[in-house]
C-alpha cells in the first residue's frame, strides 16, 4: 500500500530527494526559545551549515534545497520548519512528502523536543509511539504511518502533567537554555550523521552519548 493513502505519482518531478528534514516548532516571536522550538533551532542551524535560506513556499512551511556531499556520496535533501502551530504539523508535512515525492518514511527526519528525556540528552529514534506530542501526532495523521526517523531533544518533563504546556512554551533558564544550546548542536549533528553514515551509525554515536 502506497504510503500517505496515494496509489498515484506526486505532482513533483526532478531529482529525487534522499530525505525531508522537518523540525517542529510554533512560529512568531513570542515562542522563539522556547522549549517546544528547539526542533526549529535545530533545522535553522543546518541551514547555516548548509549556506540554505529557508524560503516561504506554498505549502505552509519555510524550506530550502540542499545538496550535500559526504563519503564522496552527492545527497539532495529538503530542510523544513512548518508555519502552522504544533498541532498542525501534518498540513505541512503531508503535502510537502507528496510534493517531493518522498514516499518512504524512512526518508523523514523530524527533530522535536522530548518530555521523556532529561535537558541535554539527544536520541535517534525510528517510528514507535508518540508520546502524546501533538506536532507528531499530526504528522501521523496526514502521513497514515509513524515509521518516520525522529531526532528527540531532551526538554524534562515538568512538575505535573497538567503543567506540560506551560513547560514547553514558557522561557527557560539561563543554565538549562545552555544545556538545550548544546542539544540543538547534537541534534544538527544527529540528521548529519543519519544522511552520511546512515540511521544504524547515527544511532551508535548518538545514543551511546
Amino acid at each position: 500500500m502506497a504510503l500517505f493513502g496515494r496509489a498515484k505519482r506526486p505532482e513533483r518531478r526532478g531529482a529525487e530527494f534522499d530525505f525531508l528534514i522537518v523540525g517542529l516548532g510554533n512560529p512568531g516571536s513570542k515562542y522563539s526559545r522556547t522549549r517546544h522550538n528547539v526542533g526549529f533551532e535545530a533545522i535553522e542551524l543546518l541551514a547555516t551549515r548548509l549556506n540554505a535560506t529557508l524560503k516561504a513556499g506554498r505549502d505552509r512551511a519555510l524550506f530550502a534545497e540542499v545538496n550535500t556531499t559526504s563519503n564522496s556520496q552527492s545527497k539532495h535533501i529538503l530542510l523544513a520548519m512548518p508555519t502552522t502551530f504544533m498541532n498542525e504539523s501534518g498540513n505541512a508535512v503531508g503535502p510537502l512528502a507528496r510534493r517531493y515525492a518522498i514516499v518512504d518514511p524512512l526518508k523523514i527526519i523530524v527533530v522535536h523536543d522530548e518530555l521523556d528525556l532529561e535537558p541535554g540528552v539527544v536520541k535517534i529514534k525510528s517510528g514507535g509511539g508518540l508520546a502524546g506530542h501533538n506536532g507528531l501526532q499530526s504528522i501521523t495523521q496526514h502521513l497514515k504511518t509513524q515509521d518516520f526517523l525522529r531526532v528527540r531533544i531532551g526538554v524534562g518533563k515538568p512538575p505535573s502533567k497538567e503543567q506540560g504546556g506551560d513547560h514547553v512554551l514558557s522561557k527557560i533558564p539561563a543554565r538549562e537554555r545552555e544545556l538545550l544550546d548544546l542539544s540543538v548542536q547534537v541534534a544538527a549533528d544527529a540528521v548529519q550523521l543519519i544522511v552520511a553514515e546512515g540511521l544504524d551509525a547515527a544511532m551508535r554515536t548518538i545514543n551511546a552519548r
